[in-house]
């Protein structure tokens, strides 16, 4: 288990299997091009960092098992979830979860935050939802004849914006800011978010009828697009008997769940994640992912420059989740669905033979190689 939340550093003596992973990075030679002579390695921390060291991607690899063992005991059945959401959250984007109702999306987030030690916060988006009631709004105060900001829901950690498709367009957009910069502007005052701010946004794709579909715009904002589906035989067995033994799912403590990090660690983890190395040759194969989008056939809207950044971010985090310091092509591979599906955009011929953004991304990933690699 890892230490306790103000515990400094992860047990040194703890085994770690994937320690040899973290030596160094595997060179790739590019296809079709000759091999690269040297690692790309990533930029070094802001002086404006804080001054806590980042922890190695060993630790990071460990802290990550951790937060997935304890989500893991109240969120069942949802593992692809779990880790991608965590992943986000070491990458430092946004996460976008389509799903039916009823799978504990905000239970996911409630536990996140706990295990995290973050704070969270949750806004039901309804159509008469304003943008005053997402970032907050000034307030005459008599007493002291002067306006007072009160801050919205949106100046958290974690927040759950539930069926984001639910509101109007300006509602939508009042969470660009929020999502881009980490900040809000009320009343041409310009106010920073909590570090680390993550949001995880939820819609369900089976009621249409008085939704609002988010537009390009905010969807390219969301480092992820994960799918919620419905847990196998042994995992709805499992919710089932968490209520038959008398324990709340939604009460963390009472399950046991215990912190593993807090709002600094998360920073930590993020800087680690900054110094993955990313190899020219896995450059060169997210670029060529990225552009092969644009011309695929039944493809209407291909992937903008900014999927192949998300790219990149993500196999950094996922590689340090990994206990590694390099990023493989397999990392993209297992990333690019949730990368790239709210991206890309089918033709309508090709909608209404059945084809979905999933099967072009998966064909897409047939047809472009990639990097091979050699010890």
């Amino acid at each position: 288990m890892p230490p306790a939340p103000d515990s400094g550093e992860p047990d040194p003596g703890a085994p770690d299997s994937r320690a040899a992973d973290a030596h160094g990075p595997v060179v790739f030679s590019s296809v079709g091009e000759s091999e690269p002579s040297a690692a790309t390695a990533a930029p070094a921390a802001t002086a404006s960092a804080p001054a806590t060291a980042a922890p190695s991607v060993a630790e990071v690899g460990t802290q990550f098992d951790a937060c997935v063992a304890e989500i893991s005991k109240a969120v069942v059945g949802q593992p692809d979830l779990i880790e991608g959401v965590l992943i986000a959250l070491v990458a430092g984007g946004h996460v976008l979860i389509e799903g039916p109702p009823g799978l504990g999306k905000t239970l996911l987030v409630t536990t996140l935050a706990h295990v995290a030690g973050c704070d969270s916060g949750r806004v039901q988006f309804t159509p008469d939802l304003m943008p005053a009631d997402v970032t907050g709004h000034s307030v005459y105060d008599l007493q002291q004849k002067a306006f007072t900001f009160v801050p919205g829901p949106v100046f958290t950690n974690l927040l759950l914006a539930d069926e984001i498709n639910r509101a109007p367009a300006k509602t939508q957009a009042a969470l660009l800011e929020a999502m881009q910069e980490r900040q809000v502007t009320v009343d041409g005052d310009t106010r920073r978010l909590p570090d680390p701010f993550l949001v995880l946004a939820t819609q369900n794709p089976l009621e249409q009828e008085g939704t609002y579909p988010l537009p390009e715009a905010q969807l390219d904002r969301f480092l992820f697009k994960l799918l919620a589906d419905y847990p196998d035989r042994e995992g709805e067995r499992a919710i089932l008997n968490l209520y038959v033994n008398g324990t709340d799912p939604r009460d963390p403590v009472g399950l046991g769940v215990k912190q593993v990090l807090n709002a600094e660690r998360v920073r930590s983890l993020r800087r680690a994640a900054v110094g993955v190395i990313v190899e020219p040759a896995v450059t060169d194969y997210i670029t060529r992912l990225v552009r092969k989008t644009r011309s695929w056939p039944g493809v209407e809207v291909g992937a903008s420059p900014r999927a192949g950044v998300s790219l990149v971010l993500a196999g950094r985090a996922a590689a340090a989740c990994r206990g590694r310091d390099f990023v493989i092509p397999d990392d993209i591979k297992e990333l690019a669905p949730a990368v790239l599906r709210h991206r890309v955009r089918p033709a309508p011929d090709a909608e209404l033979e059945g084809v979905t953004a999933d099967a072009l991304v998966a064909a897409i990933l047939d047809a472009v190689e990639a990097p091979k690699g050699r010890a």
